[in-house]
Order: structure tokens, then C-alpha cells, then sequence
């Protein structure tokens, strides 16, 4: 015990010295600067590494430590950085310190120094700064070659959507480098005379090949670039699950994720780890990976999965039971067996799994897509299931998955199979309906029928069979065939009644019969016609019953517009239905559908109900009315377009809008509204609200005025187009008096002109009927005949007329003589006066026996006498023998006055000019004694104006009592050739 003590306490006086000096150090802080301080860079990462110790410490002495660091740039005094590091320090260990710089290492030399504190708790006085190291340079630049330009960093590997910066070193010390990424010019700082940066911001992928970078001299021709590689970004994996099969193998799969693989990294890696076991596996697929199960019955499972590449990693972890992740493999060998009209039964096999365990399956019936039947079978092998009530003729498809009994976790994949079942005969009868017509006096039926649906028909419809039963006249019945698909035939009957039966057949036998019955009296089904709305689903049709004996009511209507052929469809409704909705594909908005709605009696017979018509939608009327113009008068005129069919419009027209412009500063007519029209015109608008009237009379009008008109429809949606409209100008006040007094006068003149053109032959010879031609007369045959057979026609060119024959009727009358006042009756005067005409010539040499006119077929008296009286007078005769008429002009005024005197004594129609045809003078003054060879007349040169002289003027033949033996009628100055 001795011995322990002397041993305790010669320990203690080894370690109070020592702890003496540990105390002292603690107690008064050292100047621990460190010390070997290097610097090395590496360009891949573009980082530099510092490495360095601290020799001051004592032996295993351990203090925790600040240490400031700075880097500059291009020169000691350009500080870009400084940073605190705070470690641990022990005696001659090493420390190191990485520094990423933004700016490629070789665009730039940096400068490195620090310098440390003590920054431990147990050294109770505040700490203070040690000196600084020395500069330590790093500068990539000492490894480049001699080329002119260089481009920084070679070869980087970022992140899409990263912060870049890169720059050039030029050893030409130009100004005019233009540097560009993918063909587009970039802009940068000048960092130094020889280097300038540029600085990318969330930079894009563009291919996995890299994004190229380049800059050139503008006019030295230098070139240098660097290749960018920008990576998607990794995802973190999506959907990590893992399941078994068949208990011994597990499948994990996981949704990757976008590719990061480029041409110089690879894609993405993934590492699963089990955490129980520790086991782990590097997967060879992207999106799943295969784990084994341990045969030492582990059930619970904690799986980790690692996505890693060159820049980041993403890891994702999953917790479960194996029992409970149990996806069975798809079952096989489905097959149909025992395939009737109505039923089947399906087989299909699985996969065990594990010792002989139960498996649910599910087996889908479908039709036409869509599942019909769904039934669940527990099995463990094999699995069987009879399928009924099917349809025959039909095509199904039976399907089949399973799933694990013990712990539901997922359906396996399905397994499908179609088959047909067997046809059977059509289970209902054809939906049949008529249209009838009258040709050539003969009733004409169109029958039509509908195909039987799929689920009707119970296979393919080879015929239809129509039978035609006389239902007058007992006879045998008429069967025709109709191959399929034909959907009507046409039927020529008489005027008896007839009984249809249409009934359809397939390979296995015919379906129920259609009845129809067609009627021998058609009768009289003229109803009126309604009106029906459309909406968007259709026509809502609705009918009042007329009997209660009806079996059903049949809609009939035409699917196109009624300018096209009628594509007849019909709708059948049972007998309590008094309204329907009638919707078709092939319906339009602003086309008018006609709908007839038959009852359909007892007897099978359609009676017509009703008529509908309607418009899915109306529009607008798409053209105007052709408008005649009629009646203008000053006031007013009359518009017309009776022509106008309004069944053809897009709409029910409910009236017309009819639109005048008058004169600038002209009002409206009373009947007519201001309104603007579209051009923001004014205008005159009248509506007609009844769309049956189609003339309208504007009135109100002022005369000699400019008028525009135009009429157009409108529907309940709006009016149709805006023509052009049509000028008018109104007459003045009187015009249309005038043009009442004007056409009745011009029609008179016409009848009267058409009449004497009619009896133009008849005026012609009462009013002015042609001259006689002489040697065509009569007269002339007479006269040859019983007086003088050598009696001929003289040409007028051959004698002179010097004789006017006057004839006076004397009933009683007076009659006044020229010069003597004289008056003479009847009695005192029986033979015709004579005027002679003389030549008036002085030195006139002519022969002297005169020449008298006759004609016996102007005056019957006149043929009385036979020739005509003269006396001759010679030319030789002296002056004075004539008398005081010697002189014309004397004669003249003498018979003037003489004539004028005596028109009141002379009564109307007792005096008369009588001219009668010129024949040769006889020698001698006996007009009974006429030669049978008359001397040949001299030529007459001239003619004086002969004058007509009513007989009261003309004288006396010569006697004792007048020493006048002629007259003689002279125009001075005047005569006829």
C-alpha cells in the first residue's frame, strides 16, 4: 500500500509540469499563421484546391480555427472573394479548401493568400488575426499554346436552365472579336486588354451533341470556339412500385423521367438497395429492374432507388409485403364451345401460383364495344362459364382477367375472344307505309318498309315477300319477292280495296306480317295546314284524335327541301300518342318540312289527320319579290309581285317592308314612317303585316317628282336583302286627263282608217269614181251604131275645146242673160245653151266650125238632143260683130257679176255643167246631117281657162234678138297645154 502511495505521487509531480505549460498556452493566444500554402487548379471542374498546415501547435494540441481567405484577380489588389473557413486544427495536419470559380481559370491568373484566428471556447481573450501568408499565383494561361484566340471553359458540362459564364484570351490583342452561340452574335464585359467574358443565362438544351460557341476575328480571319454540353435536368423517378407474379421473382418498375444522357455523359444510372437485407443491384433498364426473392421467407420489403449522373443524384424509397403485391400472369386457351342462337359457354386456363392458390376471375360479355354481361368465377386451373340470353346472329366478345384471392392488389392482363352465335327467324314484323297516286286514271301505290334492325332481324334478310289480296273482288292472291336490300316496290291497282302483307325472310324463316290496307275510295283528305316549331332537338308535332277507334297515327315527312326529290320517312306511334318529337339528322336550318299525320283505323286504313309545316330554324328571306310597277298617275302608283312564292323562303314570311325615297326635304306619305337603312340613309318604310297581300297602292304623292321604291319580305328573324331600288318619276296633274281624251281619239281614228281601208272601193266610187276612159264607153258603141258608124274619138292634142255645153232644167225658174236682165221660163227655152270658147289669138288662122263636148253619160238630156247646137263663127269676122264681150276682161266681169246675181234666183240642183266627150266638128252647122269624113281639126297650140257656167249665165243661141253668136271665156295670161 506503501508502495501505491509513493507511486501516486510521483506520477502527480511528472504531470504538474506539463499541465503548467498546457495552461499557459491556453491562457496567452500564439500567432498561428499558416503555413505551406499551395495552390493547384483544376480546369475540368474549374476550381482551385488550397492546401495547408499549421507547425505552431503543440504536440496532439487541437484548437478550432478561423481562416480568412482571399483571391484576386489579374493583380493582388483585385480581391473578388474572401471567405471565413472554420475547422479544427492539429499539429501538422494538412487542410484543404476548393474554390469554384464563375470565370473559366485559364481567362485569368488568381492570387491566393489567407490568414487565421483561434476561435475556441477555452481560450477566454478575445482572438486576434495572425499575418498574412505570402500570394500564391495560379495561372492556367501558362498551359495554352500559341494560337492567336481561345475560347473558355472546353468541353462543360451543365444543367438546362444553369448560369454560365465563359470568355476568350486573345494573344493578338485586338478589339474587333465578335463572339456567337448557335449563329447568333452575343454580347460580353472586356475584362482585360486581352480577354473578354460573356455571361449565359438559363441556357437550353439544343442537342445532345452540344451547343457550339465561337469567336472570330472580324478581319484577321481567327477562329476559336468551345463546345457547351447542356443536359436535361434529372428527375427524380415517378411511380416506384415493385410486385411478384408468381412469389419468387419481384418486378419494380418506376417512371424515369427525362433522358440527361449526352454524347460525352452517359444516361442516368439506377442502383435498387434493399435496406433489410443490404443487398443491392444495379439496374441494366431504365424503367425496371428484377429482384429475386430470398428463399428464407422474408415477406416485408424496404426498397431504395438511386438515379444518378454526372451532376446531381435523386433517390426515391418504397416499404410493402410480398403477399400483398401479387399481380397474376394473363390467363390463356380461351375458347368458345357449344355456340347456339342464344348461348355459349366459355373455357380458359391460368398460372398457379404458389401451392395451388385460388385465383378470381372475371369474365366480360361485350357487344358492339360495350359490356353487357360480368360474371366472377373462383378457380384454380381451369375455368369454365355458360353464357345466355344472347342475341342471335350477333358477334360478342368474351374477355377474361384474374386476380390474387388472399390480397386483392391487381387485375392481370386481359385475355379476349369473339364469336357469333347462331340466326333465327326475324322477330318482328317491317315497318311498312304507303304513298298513293292517281296515274292515267289508276290508283298507283308505292309501298316502303324500314330494314329490321340487327336485333330484330336475327340474321341477313334475303327477300321481302308482298302479298296483294283483293278485298272486292274474291280472287287468288298476288305474291311478289323483293331481294333485299330493295326497301319499296310500286303497286298499280284498280279502284277495289286491297289488303298488304309485307313480310321479311332470312335463311332460317320469315318474319311477322306487315298489314296495310289501301282503300278504293280515296275520298276527299283535303285538311288544313299548321303551323310547328323547331328546337334543337327536333319537331315537337302534336294532333287532336278525331275517333277513338285508332290503333296507332303515322307522321310522314320529306328529309330534303322541297325542290328535291321527296326521300319519304315516316314515324309509327301507337294509339294513345297524340304528340311526338321528329328529329333527323338531314333536318337544316331555313328549309320548310311538311309533316302529315295519319290515323290509322280498325281496319288498318290511314285517314288524314292533319297537316303541319315548319322550319328547324328560320332565317332571314334570301331573295325579294320581283315588283311590277303599274298605274302611276300624279299621285300615286300600284306595286305588284304576285309572283313571289312564299313556301320557298327560309322562313314563314309574316310581310313585306316596302321602302320610299322621296325628293330631298319631301316628307313622307301619311301611310309611311322615317327609318334609316343601313348606309345610315333616311327613308320611308311601310309594313304589310298580312304575308297574303301582294299589291299595294303608294299614294299621297306630288307630281312631275323622283321616287326610289323596294320591297322585301320578312320573317321572325329579320328582312331579306337590300336590293337596289328602282326610280320612278310621277307625271304632272293633267296628263292622265289628256291620256283619257288622246287614246279613245287614236283608237276612233284607227276603226274609221280601218274601215275605209276595208271599203276603200266603195268610198273610191262614191266619192271620186275614175274617169271613163272614151274608147272604152258605151256611149260611143251607141252612138256608131245608130246614128254615124264612122264616128270616131278625137285626141284633146287635136282640137281646141272652144264649146261648153250648159244644161238647164227650167221648171218655172227665171233665168237672168247676161246684159239683159232678161228672164226666160221653160217654155221660151227647150234647147241647151252653148258657151264657145275662142281662140283668143290675133292672127289666129284655124279653121272655123267649132267644137262642141258631149257626153251622154254625164247627162241623159243631153243625150237627148244627140249632137250638140252650135255657130259658126270665121275668124274673119270683124270685132264689132262681137259686141261689147269682145274684150275678156269685159266678159269676165259681166259673168262675175251676172253669176253672183243670179245664184239666188237659180234654185239648187236645177243647173249643171255637163261635159261630154269631144268628137270631130261637122262642116256645116246642121247637127243633124253629120259627114261621114270629117275634115281633119287644125292642132290646137293651147287651151284658155275654160270656166263652168251654170246655165242661168249662158246665152240664148243667136236669134234676132241677140246679135251675140258666142262666148268667149279668156284667161289673160293663163291657158292649158
Amino acid at each position: 500500500m506503501a508502495l501505491f502511495a509513493v507511486f501516486q505521487t510521483t506520477f502527480l509531480l511528472a504531470l504538474l509540469p506539463l499541465r503548467t505549460y498546457e495552461s499557459e498556452v491556453l491562457s496567452e493566444p500564439l500567432p498561428l499563421t499558416p503555413e505551406s500554402l499551395k495552390v493547384s487548379v483544376n480546369a475540368t471542374r474549374q476550381c482551385l484546391h488550397l492546401q495547408w498546415t499549421v507547425h505552431s501547435l503543440a504536440y496532439h494540441q487541437e484548437l478550432k480555427m478561423v481562416f480568412q481567405i482571399q483571391i484576386s484577380r489579374f493583380k493582388t489588389s483585385n480581391v473578388i472573394w474572401v471567405e471565413n473557413y472554420r475547422t479544427t486544427v492539429k499539429r501538422n495536419r494538412v487542410l484543404h479548401w476548393s474554390w469554384e470559380s464563375k470565370l473559366p481559370l485559364e481567362c485569368a491568373a488568381h492570387f491566393i493568400r489567407m490568414r487565421s484566428m483561434v476561435d475556441d471556447a477555452r481560450i477566454p481573450k478575445p482572438g486576434f488575426w495572425s499575418n498574412w501568408s505570402s500570394w500564391e499565383e495560379a495561372d492556367a494561361q501558362n498551359s495554352l499554346g500559341h494560337d492567336p484566340l481561345f475560347v473558355f471553359p472546353k468541353d462543360k458540362l451543365v444543367e438546362e436552365g444553369s448560369n454560365l459564364t465563359i470568355c476568350y484570351v486573345s494573344r493578338i490583342h485586338q478589339d474587333n472579336i465578335s463572339c456567337y452561340l448557335e449563329g447568333v452574335q452575343i454580347y460580353g464585359e472586356q475584362l482585360d486588354r486581352s480577354v473578354s467574358a460573356f455571361e449565359l443565362k438559363n441556357v437550353s438544351f439544343v442537342r445532345k451533341k452540344g451547343t457550339n460557341i465561337f469567336c472570330k476575328v472580324d478581319q484577321g480571319g481567327a477562329l476559336g470556339g468551345i463546345v457547351l454540353f447542356v443536359s436535361k435536368v434529372l428527375e427524380e423517378p415517378k411511380d416506384f412500385s415493385c410486385e411478384t407474379q408468381d412469389l419468387k421473382t419481384l418486378t419494380c418498375t418506376w417512371d424515369p423521367g427525362s433522358d440527361t444522357g449526352l454524347s460525352k455523359q452517359p444516361s442516368q444510372s439506377y442502383t435498387l438497395f434493399e435496406s433489410f437485407s443490404g443487398k443491392k443491384t444495379l439496374c441494366k433498364h431504365r424503367n425496371w429492374c428484377n429482384w429475386q426473392v430470398a428463399q428464407d421467407s422474408q415477406e416485408t420489403y424496404n426498397f431504395t432507388l438511386v438515379a444518378e449522373n454526372y451532376l446531381r443524384k435523386r433517390s426515391v424509397s418504397i416499404l410493402f409485403n410480398l403477399t400483398q403485391r401479387v399481380h397474376p400472369m394473363t390467363p390463356y386457351n380461351l375458347f368458345p364451345k357449344n355456340v347456339g342462337a342464344t348461348n355459349a359457354t366459355m373455357t380458359w386456363k391460368v398460372h398457379s401460383i404458389g401451392n395451388n392458390s385460388t385465383l378470381l376471375c372475371q369474365l366480360e360479355l361485350l357487344a358492339e364495344g360495350k359490356v353487357i354481361q360480368q360474371h366472377n368465377v373462383s378457380i384454380k386451373v381451369n375455368g369454365e362459364y355458360l353464357l345466355s340470353e344472347l342475341e342471335p346472329d350477333t358477334e360478342y366478345v368474351a374477355r377474361v382477367r384474374c386476380a390474387y384471392t388472399n390480397h386483392f392488389w391487381k387485375w392481370s392482363e386481359l385475355i379476349s375472344q369473339k364469336f357469333n352465335t347462331a340466326e333465327a327467324a326475324p322477330s318482328e314484323a317491317p315497318d311498312v307505309w304507303r304513298n298513293m297516286k292517281m296515274v292515267s286514271g289508276h290508283p298507283t301505290v308505292s309501298l316502303f318498309w324500314k330494314p329490321l334492325s340487327k336485333v330484330h332481324a336475327n340474321g341477313k334478310i334475303l327477300f321481302y315477300n308482298v302479298i296483294v289480296e283483293n278485298l272486292d273482288k274474291p280472287s287468288r292472291l298476288e305474291v311478289l319477292s323483293i331481294p333485299a336490300p330493295a326497301r319499296s316496290t310500286e303497286l298499280t291497282l284498280d279502284q277495289c280495296s286491297y289488303q298488304i302483307h309485307v313480310t321479311a325472310h332470312n335463311s332460317v324463316g320469315p318474319s311477322p306480317a306487315s298489314v296495310i290496307v289501301i282503300s278504293g275510295d280515296p275520298g276527299n283528305e283535303e285538311v288544313e295546314s299548321g303551323r310547328v316549331n323547331g328546337t334543337e332537338d327536333g319537331f315537337s308535332v302534336s294532333w287532336k284524335p278525331q275517333s277513338g277507334d285508332a290503333t296507332g297515327y303515322v307522321v310522314e315527312w320529306c328529309d330534303g327541301p322541297q325542290d328535291l326529290p321527296c326521300v319519304l320517312q315516316w314515324k309509327n306511334l301507337g294509339p294513345n300518342t297524340t304528340s311526338t318529337v321528329i328529329s333527323s339528322g338531314a333536318f337544316r336550318p331555313g328549309v320548310r318540312y311538311n309533316f302529315r299525320i295519319y290515323e290509322i283505323s280498325a281496319k288498318r286504313m290511314a285517314h288524314l289527320l292533319e297537316k303541319k309545316a315548319g322550319y328547324l330554324q328560320e332565317l332571314a328571306p334570301s331573295d325579294n319579290p320581283q315588283v311590277v310597277m303599274s298605274n302611276l298617275t300624279s299621285r300615286s302608283f300600284t306595286l305588284s309581285w304576285k309572283d313571289y312564292s312564299t313556301e320557298s323562303q327560309p322562313g314563314f314570311i309574316q310581310g313585306y317592308h316596302v321602302y320610299l325615297k322621296p325628293k330631298a326635304g319631301e316628307q313622307c306619305p301619311p301611310a309611311f314612317e322615317k327609318t334609316v337603312l343601313p348606309e345610315d340613309s333616311l327613308c320611308c318604310k311601310h309594313t304589310i303585316d298580312n304575308p297574303e297581300q301582294k299589291t299595294f297602292v303608294v299614294e299621297n304623292l306630288q307630281p312631275e317628282s323622283i321616287y326610289e321604291f323596294f320591297v322585301t319580305p320578312y320573317t321572325s328573324v329579320g328582312e331579306g336583302p337590300l336590293d337596289a331600288f328602282t326610280k320612278i318619276t310621277t307625271p304632272d296633274e293633267y296628263s292622265h286627263i289628256l291620256i283619257r281624251i288622246i287614246l279613245p281619239m287614236i283608237f276612233c281614228v284607227l276603226i274609221v282608217m280601218i274601215i275605209c281601208y276595208l271599203k276603200s272601193q266603195w268610198l273610191k266610187e262614191k266619192c271620186y269614181p275614175d274617169i271613163p276612159d272614151p274608147y272604152k264607153s258605151s256611149v260611143l258603141s251607141l252612138i256608131k251604131s245608130k246614128e254615124n258608124p264612122h264616128l270616131t274619138i278625137m285626141n284633146v292634142n287635136d282640137c281646141v275645146p272652144d264649146a261648153i255645153e250648159v244644161i238647164n232644167k227650167l221648171e218655172g225658174s227665171k233665168i237672168q242673160f247676161l246684159g239683159t236682165r232678161k228672164s226666160l221660163t221653160e217654155t221660151e227655152f227647150t234647147k241647151p245653151a252653148y258657151i264657145y270658147l275662142l281662140p283668143t289669138e290675133k292672127n289666129y288662122s284655124g279653121p272655123g266650125p267649132c267644137i262642141c263636148f258631149e257626153n251622154f253619160t254625164y247627162n241623159q238630156a243631153a243625150s237627148d238632143f244627140a249632137s250638140c247646137g252650135h255657130f259658126p263663127v270665121t275668124p274673119q269676122a270683124p270685132p264689132h260683130q262681137l259686141g261689147p264681150l269682145t274684150s275678156p276682161e269685159n266678159l269676165l266681169k259681166a259673168l262675175e257679176q251676172n253669176y253672183m246675181n243670179s245664184l239666188g234666183e237659180i234654185p239648187a240642183g236645177e243647173a249643171n255643167l255637163n261635159y261630154v266627150s269631144q268628137l270631130a266638128s261637122p262642116t256645116s252647122g246642121d247637127k243633124d246631117s253629120l259627114p261621114t269624113n270629117p275634115p281633119e281639126p287644125a292642132l290646137c297650140s293651147e287651151y284658155k281657162m275654160q270656166m263652168a257656167i251654170p246655165l242661168g249665165l249662158a246665152s240664148a243661141p243667136p236669134s234676132e234678138n241677140s246679135s251675140l253668136s258666142s262666148t268667149t271665156l279668156l284667161g289673160q295670161g293663163e291657158h292649158y297645154r
